[in-house]
């Protein structure tokens, strides 16, 4: 697998396009969706699902998500993804440092990235998945409008099979058993169907999340009866979870673009959900 360079910080590819590439635009954009959502204020939300769309189809959902954690104090980040441009076996975390933002840089988390690596197989030290790719680095600046300053380990799932997708689950409970850490699963929900269409796709997800079960989710997407490009990151994100001690996960938005073009001709689903 490819490799980066020393004391590499990856650049950012999304801003500009997914999201605002002004430091002071992209602030204020975050903090308007941040404004009215209500805070957890426990401390008990131990995981996120969020989607990684642009900012003005997917914002809102994530932000409903997000504005939960605001304030909070994570030891570390754990985000998720897919791989939608590249094509790889098994998992792929950043050997590099750092992903920048325009709002600063986010710097990988060397000893989780390590222990990881001692403990799954499926896990290799790369740059594969982290080169153009979105669906992490869409999450950072909601993170870090959030939490402020906080180390992670961006992991991207290649070929999403259920093994890679168990097995990562539970090494990373393994690995954060006893710590304070936030795990994050990127996904978009079913894509370019009728809305009517994709509604009857997605409820499908959104019953298995709100029923805290992985197992049928995973059947689900195989089977074909779901559709979420991140479906593996979230059944991975999932067991992790549900081994640590989660109990419950809340879905506090679903949403598709046609709510915003207008058109329901043609719509990707959207879904935010957070686990206590």
């Amino acid at each position: 697998m490819k490799t980066a360079s020393v004391d590499s910080i990856r650049t950012c590819t999304a801003c500009g396009t997914f999201y605002p590439a002004d430091p002071a635009e992209l602030a204020g954009t975050i903090d308007l969706l941040l404004k009215d959502v209500p805070r957890d204020g426990t401390g008990s939300i131990r995981g996120i699902i969020a989607p990684h769309a642009g900012y003005i189809y997917s914002g809102p959902t994530a932000a409903l998500a997000y504005g939960r954690i605001a304030g909070s104090v994570y030891e570390s980040v754990v985000v998720v993804s897919p791989s939608h441009r590249e094509l790889f076996e098994g998992v792929s975390v950043y050997d590099g440092d750092g992903y920048a933002t325009p709002l600063g840089v986010v710097r990988v988390d060397r000893l989780l990235r390590e222990s990881l690596l001692r403990v799954c197989p499926f896990v290799h030290s790369s740059t594969a998945g982290h080169g153009a790719e979105h669906a992490v680095e869409v999450h950072l600046p909601f993170l870090q409008r959030a939490l402020g300053d906080f180390p992670f380990l961006p992991l991207v799932i290649g070929h999403q099979t259920p093994e890679v997708c168990f097995v990562l689950g539970e090494a990373l409970a393994g690995i954060l058993r006893g710590r304070s850490v936030l795990l994050v699963a990127s996904t978009d929900l079913s894509h370019f169907y009728t809305a009517e269409v994709a509604h009857r796709l997605d409820a499908v997800v959104i019953d298995d999340l709100g029923k805290f079960d992985e197992r049928a989710l995973m059947d689900h997407l195989e089977g074909g009866v779901a559709e979420a490009c991140g479906g593996g990151p979230t059944v991975a994100v999932m067991t992790a979870l549900k081994l640590l001690g989660s109990s419950r996960i809340d879905v506090v938005r679903y949403a598709t673009s046609g709510d915003i073009t207008g058109d329901q001709r043609s719509v990707v689903g959207y879904v935010g959900a957070v686990a206590q």
